[in-house]
């Protein structure tokens, strides 16, 4: 089974709904390659803006203050069912583009083998992680070299993605994608390029949706009549007469 997945490095639910995707993975037994493609919820965002987080949430709404910190109240209430520690008051304001084609780098190595299969996954864990709950700036990309050298990265290859500008077609062709699909927000998920899952839905959407996959990998039933054989077919060796 194929998952892949559209989210961002700063997007809370996107972080909430990437613990009950494995949720319901765990649950149900299935073994799945996940795959982390880009959305940027904001491209124009800086990496120097001073406003907290909850500023930033209440004047982009228009809300204002009071209820970015409502607002990130809740959620961190939703994330703590999950084993998860957000902690917004220290959260730094980040452009992700940088964070996007590390992943791009990890997928690509991790493809080819020289590195883990599962490095790609493991650098999204450390990113939203180091984003939501340890206030790390992951637009810097000092910050960005030490997580990604930390999951397994070869320094001199992230050195040389974040001083040029590869895999930036990569995160737009995502982003394409996504609006492709009809996602106009994350996380958005798509299982064995069949089911969609829109949205941190509850874990038994995502178990559901699980179910539904792998009922339509089972092989076929064969009909045959009563003491047929296999006489009546051919193979690669030719056919029986």
């Amino acid at each position: 089974m194929r998952i892949d997945v559209w989210s961002d490095v700063v997007c809370p639910w996107c972080y909430i709904g990437k613990r009950r995707l494995e949720e319901a993975l765990a649950a149900s037994g299935e073994q799945a390659e996940v795959v982390f493609h880009s959305f940027q919820l904001d491209p124009g965002a800086t990496n120097d803006d001073p406003r907290d987080l909850a500023t930033r949430l209440g004047e982009k709404y228009g809300r204002g203050r009071e209820w970015g910190l409502q607002a990130n109240e809740h959620v961190t209430t939703v994330a703590r069912e999950h084993g998860l520690d957000f902690d917004f008051g220290i959260a730094k304001s980040a452009n992700t583009v940088d964070a996007h084609r590390l992943l791009h780098l990890a997928r690509e190595l991790g493809a080819s083998g020289e590195v883990p299969a599962d490095t790609q996954s493991r650098l999204k864990e450390r990113l939203l992680k180091a984003y939501f709950t340890d206030g790390l700036p992951v637009g810097d990309h000092a910050t960005l070299t030490d997580l990604a050298t930390e999951c397994g990265l070869p320094a001199d290859r992230v050195a040389a993605v974040l001083a040029s500008t590869a895999y930036e077609q990569e995160v737009a062709a995502d982003q394409a994608q996504a609006l492709a699909y009809g996602a106009n927000g994350v996380p958005f998920f798509v299982i064995d390029d069949k089911y969609g899952v829109s949205g941190a839905q509850p874990t038994e959407v995502f178990q559901e949706a699980l179910r539904r996959a792998a009922a339509d990998r089972k092989p076929v039933t064969l009909i045959t009549a009563p003491g047929s054989t296999d006489d009546a077919t051919c193979g690669p060796d030719g056919c029986p007469v």
